[in-house]
């Protein structure tokens, strides 16, 4: 794997091209109008900042953005745009760094958190944002629901993009839960593929990552429209708060006796 990841200069170059439907503003805006009532006049960190797909036009509203990002060529696009020179960005992985903080609202967006490919990494995650964020702050993530129940028995493949020129599958480990996505794109009459490993995540495992982290949960939603989460919700977007002084929540270690059966 390259220094940056599973994102070098190749998937770089065309990342916003091949991503171009999450850039409609009828996808954005929601999500900038939420994250944004969230920031207040406060600021942000995303992780996983990427070309700036979010970060633009939440710095667009007014608020203060500061980015986490592995991959050097991703930030390369950003700052290519307009304001992305304004953007200040910590390069390195967004589990361990540290970015200046404190911040008033942390955010993880279109599945980055499933980037992390081991419970380990991902509790990392929550911890570090825990660390950086000030007393009443928000963490904000939104994932996909996994979709083994869409799985016919037997099956471990699932279609998730299907097109003259672009496949995509997601490919299941239920046992280690993790899936493999799988992306086939028709170049000059030749079919280049991509390939990404993730670690899908249940919300009530994030919960309790948000719960080891000292946080605690505050919304949850199916959408950035707060449309109502039920079992039959593809996404979420959840929201964890990190308790003010004298709030109930606190970090958790589970190697600790004390702390045990609070972890399970």
């Amino acid at each position: 794997m390259h220094d940056d990841g599973y994102f070098d200069e190749p998937v770089a170059s065309r990342y916003d091209e091949s991503s171009a439907e999450m850039f409609d503003p009828a996808i954005v805006d929601p999500a900038v109008d939420f994250l944004a009532e969230l920031a207040g006049d406060g600021r942000a960190l995303e992780l996983g900042i990427g070309t700036g797909r979010i970060a633009l036009p939440l710095a667009e509203r007014g608020v203060r953005v500061h980015g986490i990002d592995l991959s050097t060529a991703m930030v390369s696009r950003l700052r290519d745009k307009p304001g992305g020179k304004d953007i200040e960005v910590t390069v390195g992985d967004f589990a361990t760094a540290r970015a200046g903080g404190p911040f008033d609202l942390a955010y993880l967006v279109f599945n980055t958190i499933m980037n992390l490919t081991t419970q380990e990494r991902q509790i990392a995650c929550f911890r570090n944002v825990a660390a950086q964020l000030k007393p009443g702050g928000c963490f904000v993530i939104e994932v996909s629901t996994p979709d083994l129940q869409r799985l016919p028995p037997g099956e471990t493949v699932h279609p998730f993009r299907v097109s003259e020129n672009r496949l995509g599958f997601d490919e299941y480990d239920v046992a280690a839960q993790g899936l493999t996505s799988h992306h086939f794109t028709l170049n000059d009459g030749r079919w280049e593929r991509f390939s990404i490993p993730f670690r899908y995540v249940w919300p009530s495992e994030l919960d309790l990552m948000a719960k080891l982290s000292g946080m605690k949960l505050r919304q949850r939603w199916s959408g950035w429209n707060r449309e109502l989460y039920t079992s039959e919700s593809r996404n979420l977007i959840a929201v964890w708060e990190r308790p003010v002084a004298g709030g109930q929540a606190r970090a958790f270690d589970c190697s600790t006796l004390a702390d045990v059966a609070e972890c399970w």
